[in-house]
């Protein structure tokens, strides 16, 4: 027997003895829209599941095995849930590391391991550990408070270190003026690289050593709150610059050697460098247009990784176009869908709800994907999607 097909046999020998048993926990921390098409996955393989959420209105209460309430960044509540689990992984960066290693410290195994996400936590360790390993980059400088600015080149880029997400805690300088507004806080300044494309894609590595990269996408961005509007995959670039780009991204899940996926994000410059803006180690909105796109979506990819079950592949089947649905401005409370029936009446559009209860301005609250064999037919129906799709209460 080939040894490709006695390893896939072993694992699958172990899968139906392990971990679609009742005697198997996977725990998950964060219960949002990623944790939310992670259990889809494990209802889909019988996989006995576990989240931790501090909101009773979390869009995975009603789907895991098993609801708890709290904390993510609370040592005991991190700690005391992962007790109860067999492995741990998570949606979301901002949990408490340090609860993560003593678990693993006390055999759970945790992926992507406390080590990758101590990391990616920190925006200057993780610049730092590009730089450390040959990975291209934008340059950087820390800074623990405003206190001890020096003098810089404007325009730049100011990032805090810890906490930013979907395009909060990220802010382009033009002069010392704009740092008035910005809270007292340990940051880093980086060079404002002139681009023409930003780029992403996701790597997903198993136990075993496996790897499946996804196709490379294009993101384009909302002007005003510089969030991730619509996703194209695949990005319109040159098959050398896409190689490339696989390559880059590649050299990045090699560095972290992470067990789960890794989002790496990417600008293009005017004269065709790459270089790695940041990376998450966990599903991504990039990624979202895999769940109709892909033969294995990235939620797919995640589990098997983590379970170091045989990835399969991650190509995509068709042109596909992922469509962010946020709150609109001005509105805030319980929330209403206009426009959802009118959307799904388009030929090859998916809309997905995250079943969150409340919106406020600009919180994903959606997605819809779009796909199409041509590219500008894609493009209509997303714009149009955008239209008729309105969040409100």
């Amino acid at each position: 027997m080939p040894n490709n097909i006695l390893m896939y046999f072993c694992q699958t020998i172990f899968f139906k003895m392990n971990y679609s048993t009742s005697d198997f926990t996977l725990g998950i921390l964060g219960g949002g829209q990623l944790g939310k098409m992670l259990l889809q996955v494990t209802s889909r393989l019988s996989i006995k599941t576990n989240v931790l959420d501090p909101s009773n209105d979390s869009p995975c209460k009603e789907m895991c095995s098993e609801f708890t309430r709290g904390q993510l960044m609370d040592f005991d509540a991190v700690y005391n849930f992962g007790k109860k689990c067999d492995v741990v992984t998570y949606e979301i960066e901002h949990v408490n590391v340090d609860a993560l290693e003593k678990l693993e410290r006390n055999g759970i195994n945790v992926y992507p391991d406390s080590k990758t996400l101590k990391i990616i936590q920190d925006k200057s360790t993780q610049k730092d550990f590009f730089i450390k390993n040959n990975i291209p980059t934008a340059n950087h400088k820390y800074f623990k408070s405003l206190k001890d600015l020096e003098s810089i080149k404007y325009p730049c880029v100011w990032k805090k270190t810890k906490f930013g997400y979907d395009g909060y805690g990220v802010k382009i300088l033009k002069s010392k003026e704009d740092f008035k507004n910005l809270p007292e806080t340990e940051f880093i300044i980086e060079d404002l690289i002139p681009f023409k494309k930003e780029l992403a894609t996701t790597v997903a590595r198993n136990k075993s050593g496996q790897i499946e990269i996804f196709p490379i996408v294009e993101m384009m961005f909302n002007d005003t709150s510089n969030q991730v509007e619509y996703v194209l995959c695949p990005a319109q670039i040159s098959s050398e610059l896409n190689e490339k780009a696989k390559k880059i991204a590649l050299k990045v899940s090699e560095s972290f050697k992470q067990v789960g996926l890794l989002a790496v994000e990417m600008f293009l410059t005017h004269d065709d460098k790459i270089l790695i803006n940041e990376v998450a180690p966990r599903p991504h909105n990039s990624a979202h247009y895999s769940i109709e796109s892909c033969v294995n979506s990235q939620f797919d990819q995640h589990i098997n990784s983590i379970l170091d079950l045989p990835l399969g592949s991650s190509k995509s089947n068709s042109l596909a176009i992922m469509i962010n649905l946020v709150g609109e401005l001005g509105h805030e409370g319980e929330v209403v869908y206009d426009g959802v029936k009118e959307a799904m009446l388009l030929n090859n559009v998916k809309v997905h709800i995250y079943g969150k209860s409340k919106t406020k301005p600009n919180r994903k609250m959606g997605h819809a994907t779009v796909l199409d064999s041509n590219l500008e037919n894609a493009l209509k129906k997303a714009k149009k999607i955008k239209e008729l799709i309105k969040v409100k209460t």
